[in-house]
């Protein structure tokens, strides 16, 4: 697997797993990629079937680009030809987990994931996977390129049915944490009873378990150890939440983070827990997650001229939503809320919208709704109700005073940061 430091995948290795052909014209890869725009000299394509387009049409454009070769289900010269490549990734992904001797952690819920992950990752001086490369491509990329550790940590994000069963064959996971269970991916899982079936197989399949008290409630699971504010067997006590940092104690200790809101709380919480699981000293885990630095988008503070806002749109469902308003509601001052849409809520979207602007309405804050159900929102609740980003930004330039604080909720789709690009610069 290894040549002068640099790790090998030859296309006989990858026949050899998938039960595929190897055609003339390969050669050994040193990296892989499932997007033909990613690939260059020495880089093995996975042709997988997507959304719009399958993969397969981008096969001799990667080896053009100087593909190693090919996964694809076509005959062609430079070819590792299988029946099904999305059946292949896994196999493989499977197999160069199976090279890791570390403990595999892996995280999954719906919401909080990459939190939690960033956290644990953090926390325990344990690789893992940039950004959320949660999916079954990502992760066989991740192990491919890891080199041995004491553990790794990986996140599980699934959009579809029987998705996390995959996910957990290819990661194998020693040890799981379940954030949250809530609705999210209608589109994909259909309902809650969905939603908490499939996530909640991650636990079944681990054998050191570890789930939030909010998700262990909705579950029935032996031997599952739990952790939450106030509340299971691992507590945050005494829980202070600033604008600018958090403070709790957790058995005789006292954490520091650097991020506001619950979210980063339960993250330090699940990695705190999972540390005396594995018998890791805790000392060490605090002073790490002390210089905890999280992606942007997640509760992240900014000051534009005299006007703090925190940024918490890179994803949004009812769960994280409700982590997020429950913060706003501790703040003191004048605030101001900026809502965009919550995606992939299926057939009842409007009526998790109306449930958000409520939960909106509780926090005290001034309210501006932005797209497709803003109108029927602020119809709900009173609030602003805007089409488009471009618009929320001119009104609150009008109506936010210095000392204001505003907050940023949508999902990634829909761009809501741009709100912040479009802010008046001092002096300008």
């Amino acid at each position: 697997m290894e040549h002068n430091g640099l790790k090998e995948l030859r296309p006989e290795w990858v026949a050899s797993l998938t039960g595929g052909q190897v055609h003339q014209g390969t050669s050994v890869a040193h990296d892989l990629h499932w997007d033909s725009r990613q690939v260059g000299p020495g880089v093995a394509f996975f042709a997988l079937p997507g959304a719009q387009t399958h993969g397969r049409e981008f096969g001799l454009q990667a080896l053009q680009a100087g593909a190693a070769f090919v996964v694809s289900d076509l005959a062609h010269p430079g070819a590792v030809q299988v029946t099904r490549p999305e059946r292949a990734l896994l196999a493989v992904g499977r197999a160069l987990r199976e090279q890791f001797a570390g403990t595999v952690l892996a995280v999954g819920g719906s919401s909080g994931k990459t939190t939690t992950k960033e956290c644990l990752a953090q926390g325990l001086a344990w690789p893992a996977p940039e950004g959320n490369l949660n999916n079954a491509p990502g992760l066989t990329r991740f192990f491919f390129h890891l080199h041995q550790a004491e553990g790794c940590v990986v996140e599980l994000g699934i959009d579809r049915l029987l998705e996390m069963a995959e996910l957990t064959y290819l990661a194998r996971p020693d040890m799981a944490v379940l954030t949250s269970l809530g609705v999210e991916h209608l589109e994909g899982l259909g309902n809650l009873e969905n939603v908490i079936r499939e996530e909640s197989w991650l636990l079944q399949v681990s054998p050191i378990r570890l789930a939030s008290v909010q998700a262990a409630q909705l579950l029935n699971l032996p031997g599952l150890k739990t952790y939450g504010i106030g509340t299971g067997d691992f507590r945050a006590e005494g829980v202070e939440m600033r604008l600018e940092a958090t403070r709790f104690r957790f058995e005789g200790h006292t954490v520091a983070l650097p991020y506001p809101g619950v979210g980063p709380v339960l993250g330090a919480l699940a990695t705190l827990a999972a540390a005396c699981l594995l018998g890791k000293p805790l000392p060490e885990v605090i002073e790490r997650l002390a210089e905890l630095k999280l992606p942007p988008g997640r509760m992240q503070r900014l000051r534009l001229g005299a006007v703090d806002f925190i940024h918490d749109a890179y994803n949004a469902n009812p769960l994280s939503l409700l982590a997020g308003m429950a913060f706003l509601q501790t703040l003191p001052g004048r605030k101001w809320l900026v809502l965009g849409r919550m995606a992939e809520l299926g057939q009842e979207a409007l009526k998790y919208h109306l449930e958000a602007a409520r939960l909106a309405a509780d926090t005290g804050s001034n309210l501006v709704f932005v797209g497709p159900f803003a109108k029927q929102q602020a119809a709900e609740v009173g609030g602003i109700a805007v089409e488009t980003i471009e618009e929320a930004a001119a009104y609150l330039a009008q109506v936010v005073a210095p000392g204001d604080l505003v907050y940023l909720k949508a999902s990634r789709s829909v761009g809501l940061e741009r709100l912040l690009e479009l802010w008046p610069k001092e002096g300008a």
